[in-house]
């Protein structure tokens, strides 16, 4: 019983520290903030998607067991060359021998370059990191370049230095030829080199949300041009008690970004 005690305690104060972090983040008035217009529809595939009937996409929809949730959803991308993706995001496909979208990059490619806001829900290995990360690079290439100083403009939290490491890749093989650099923060490693890559800047930030928010803190980075944000597994993060954190950093984003 004691055991249990004490195991219980320690618990209790991993989410108390949990709960503090954050406690000097600057809060900030958004209602008071003159905010600058920004693009983030940009949604312009092939016609073949224009034009794709009701009946075509519910039957691709039912085929492979897809439900989708919302209004005027716009139809999925079928294959790669009616995306309007840059070449080289095509090419860089065709290099990694991918034959056509999966399904979650086939609705939530239409929906994110559309500039709307999405929950999906996919399987270990579905290619989730594709549907979010590409919009996001198209997002980025469509934002005025940021200055020494600017935080980044596309976030992406994850609950596990693993996840943001691999995330990290995905963005490494289609970012660099665009020049769009990003950067990977998380605990358990050196702050400095982290810290480094944050005060050059870089467009994307891969972070798990306690090492984020010692940066934000310390004044190391900021939110301000972020209006890209991007929670990939939500709920595991939700789980592991990263709530409290994920609420303090989502204060300092803008309120009209776009959350995937």
């Amino acid at each position: 019983m004691r055991r249990n005690d004490r195991n219980g305690g320690r618990v209790e104060k991993r989410f108390d520290r949990m709960e503090r972090n954050g406690e000097n983040l600057r809060s900030i008035r958004w209602d008071q903030v003159t905010l600058e217009a920004f693009q983030k529809n940009f949604f312009q595939p092939a016609s073949s998607v224009l034009n794709r009937s009701r009946a075509e996409v519910n039957q691709y929809l039912d085929k492979n067991e897809i439900t989708v949730y919302g209004k005027n959803v716009p139809a999925p991308i079928l294959h790669f060359h009616e995306s309007g993706f840059p070449q080289y995001m095509l090419d860089e496909f065709q290099r990694q021998a991918f034959k056509e979208p999966t399904f979650i990059q086939a609705v939530g490619w239409s929906i994110a370059m559309s500039g709307r806001d999405m929950v999906g829900i996919a399987k270990t290995g579905s290619g989730k990191t594709l549907a979010y990360i590409l919009p996001a690079l198209v997002h980025i290439s469509n934002q005025p370049r940021i200055a020494r100083g600017d935080g980044p403009i596309a976030l992406v939290l994850a609950p596990t230095r693993e996840l943001a490491q691999q995330i990290k890749q995905v963005c490494d093989d289609f970012g660099r030829r665009m020049g769009i650099y990003n950067t990977c923060v998380f605990g358990g490693a050196s702050k400095y080199p982290q810290e480094s890559d944050l005060r050059r800047g870089v467009e994307i930030v891969i972070a798990t949300p306690g090492r984020l928010i010692d940066f934000l803190e310390r004044e190391t980075t900021n939110l301000r041009r972020c209006t890209y944000l991007v929670l990939d597994e939500a709920d595991r993060m939700l789980d592991m008690g990263f709530e409290p954190q994920i609420r303090k950093i989502i204060s300092q984003i803008r309120p009209d970004r776009q959350v995937l």
